[in-house]
């Protein structure tokens, strides 16, 4: 082994920054040091800095005076009634009494209060707002989102916030404007989140939406995204599979011109997809007029 000695001032400071490059922070001491035992006593001390100081023991008239509270205590009945857990409708019920609700309606107004009252849908326990139809009943056009997201939520009217926006320019393109249709969601209420609606929840919401439509009597039909695409045509397929085919649908024993496009998320994520978008609203534009 080379000692320290044999080398030369160059050759020793061209070591120490080869060393120090390396990372190595200690040095041969001496005498042998123990690092093991050292950091076993750091942790030792370190210990015994937290530890609590020793609780100091009752003396025997406290114990006394405490035993007596407690039996006091005992004694006396709660005034607060036990939590009563809540009771959850099974999905069939929920979905039968939706459907019993919506055919009961007459009106949108009527059917936007039994929405209100209406218990039997989750999503409703974590939502701000009922999302209800906004716009113009009486023009034959109504437009279909999937759900609320947080900005609907929060001012409890469908498609607020940048995805309204977004609609807006959507509508603007081909001469409406949303003031001149009836804009609503399939789903009134927001998923946590922002999550896709299960299948159950979708179901004990279809009742909702399709008296919607049968009271409102669009003659054409605009549906939005992936989830409202699959939801009305039963399919499985993308939305750029389903968008851009016009389909007749019959809800409550009225017959609708629908065509599906992208949602404004969709154009709002990737704007490669507004020429997609176009020519779907282009095609929507086309039946209007015809």
């Amino acid at each position: 082994m080379i000692s320290a000695n044999d080398l030369s001032r160059p050759e020793l400071a061209a070591l120490l920054a080869f060393h120090a490059e390396a990372g190595v922070e200690w040095l041969l001491e001496d005498e042998p040091v123990d690092r093991l035992a050292e950091f076993e006593a750091l942790k030792a001390r370190r210990a015994d800095s937290r530890a609590p100081p020793p609780m100091r023991q009752p003396s025997p008239s406290e114990a006394n005076a405490a035993t007596r509270q407690a039996a006091r205590t005992r004694d006396v009945p709660s005034s607060l009634p036990a939590a009563v857990p809540a009771v959850a409708i099974p999905d069939e019920q929920a979905v039968k009494e939706a459907q019993f609700v919506a055919d009961a309606a007459r009106s949108l107004a009527e059917l936007r209060g039994a929405m209100e009252g209406f218990a039997g849908c989750n999503l409703k326990n974590s939502a701000r707002n009922l999302v209800f139809a906004e716009g113009d009943a009486a023009s034959g056009i109504m437009v279909i989102g999937p759900m609320p997201f947080a900005d609907d939520d929060r001012d409890g009217r469908p498609f607020a916030g940048k995805h309204g926006e977004m609609l807006e320019r959507m509508l603007s393109g081909i001469g409406l404007s949303r003031a001149e249709v009836l804009v609503t969601n399939v789903v009134p209420w927001r998923p946590p989140g922002n999550r896709v609606p299960s299948a159950r929840e979708a179901d004990i919401c279809r009742p909702f939406i399709e008296r919607q439509i049968a009271l409102a009597e669009p003659r054409q039909l605009l549906l939005l995204g992936n989830f409202t695409a699959r939801f009305f045509f039963g399919a499985s397929e993308t939305i750029h599979q389903l968008r851009g085919q016009w389909r007749e649908l019959s809800l409550g024993g009225h017959k609708v011109a629908t065509l599906a496009t992208l949602h404004p998320q969709d154009l709002i994520a990737a704007p490669v997809n507004k020429r997609f978008a176009w020519a779907d609203l282009l095609a929507f534009k086309a039946r209007i007029a015809g």
